[in-house]
């Protein structure tokens, strides 16, 4: 068995193109948010502004946004320019101040005017939000009031977290699940086409000896895939990893496993490469968007909700963030744990009930 462990080894690392793209694929993802959410940095885009006023609370406006990193400033004469570049998209919204503002003078204009493009709808958000903190400040200020009703923020955590942060969990997760879902249906169904999986039962090797070599050499490529991704995270972006990586690699190990018993049984039950391939797609990429690798699943609407979090990504997710993010034990919600043992169960039955050497 440790002699077909190290073939199987050097095939996956003589395959330098299927290598390359398992490697790439999820380090692809990772360099472009990193290069848009790392770092510590979030930009909602490039914001028009139309200072016709020039008073202090203007003033202090602009270099509040400045501040802020959330707004890059481009300044504009007019309105007319400012609508010409949203209309080509180079920037996001306009921000108007018209002549007056700020300047306490009789019948002076107290709005600012903010011209927004419904594709934009988040970045839309961030703006007005963050001119209306701006402005309600400013009045108490100028008024001499202080609030009556305030908020208290109170963190279940202290650790210090970004998009990117969930975002790396997210990509840590689809790779497991892509290389190992479709490395083990596509390379199984191609034994098969070629009669390797047949040539094998002529020998005195055991079934079970291949399938344990072909998943340890597998669980090679995803420590790799994994450090990689983390390595790149952390060193480039400075992404934020507060738990332990020795737990972390256990469970990446375990959801490796459980992707591996799903490639076995999408191979069971195709014949050809091109049906391997079509199944391992059709289920990966669905799971992809649904999981939680983008995105909260939370935010989906209930009903779909209450179907999403049982997929087999879900729950590994959950305990991937949980450790890296949160520094706390996936054991704190054993359901998460149960789910995967259980679609473990179900793929493994599946492959030993379909699963022959001497399928042609």
């Amino acid at each position: 068995m440790l002699k077909l462990f190290w073939a199987d080894l050097k095939i996956l690392v003589r395959n330098k193109q299927a290598l390359f793209w398992s490697l790439m694929f999820p380090l692809i993802f990772t360099i472009i948010f990193g290069f848009f959410f790392g770092n510590d940095n979030y930009n909602a885009g490039k914001i028009a502004l139309s200072d016709n006023s020039k008073s202090q609370i203007a003033e202090n406006l602009k270099k509040s946004m400045e501040d802020s990193s959330l707004f890059k400033i481009t300044e504009v004469e007019n309105i007319e320019k400012g609508k010409d570049l949203m209309k080509k998209n180079e920037v996001v919204a306009m921000v108007l101040i018209p002549k007056g503002f700020g300047s306490f003078e009789p019948n002076a204009p107290t709005k600012i005017t903010v011209i927004t493009d419904p594709a934009n709808n988040q970045s839309n958000t961030i703006l007005l939000n963050f001119l209306d903190r701006y402005l309600t400040a400013t009045n108490f200020k100028v008024q001499n009031a202080e609030p009556i009703f305030t908020v208290e923020q109170e963190q279940t955590s202290t650790n210090k977290l970004n998009y990117f942060d969930f975002i790396l969990a997210g990509l840590i997760g689809m790779a497991l699940m892509n290389s190992s879902i479709q490395g083990i249906a596509i390379s199984m169904a191609k034994y098969r086409e070629d009669k390797i999986l047949k040539r094998i039962t002529t020998t005195p090797l055991k079934t079970w000896k291949f399938v344990i070599s072909e998943i340890l050499s597998r669980l090679i490529l995803n420590i790799f895939q994994v450090s990689l991704i983390l390595a790149v995270g952390y060193f480039f972006f400075n992404a934020h990893i507060y738990g332990s990586l020795i737990i972390l690699y256990f469970f990446v190990l375990i959801g490796a496993f459980l992707f591996q018993s799903i490639g076995f049984a999408i191979a069971s039950v195709s014949k050809t490469t091109q049906a391997a391939e079509g199944m391992s797609i059709s289920i990966t990429i669905p799971m992809m968007f649904l999981a939680g690798v983008f995105f909260p699943i939370d935010q989906l609407p209930n009903w779909l909700y209450s179907i999403v979090k049982f997929l087999p990504l879900a729950p590994l997710l959950r305990m991937i963030r949980q450790i890296a993010l949160d520094n706390i034990s996936p054991f704190t919600d054993i359901s998460n744990i149960i789910i995967i043992i259980v679609w473990i169960v179900i793929m493994l039955s599946a492959s030993i009930y379909k699963f022959r050497l001497s399928d042609e």
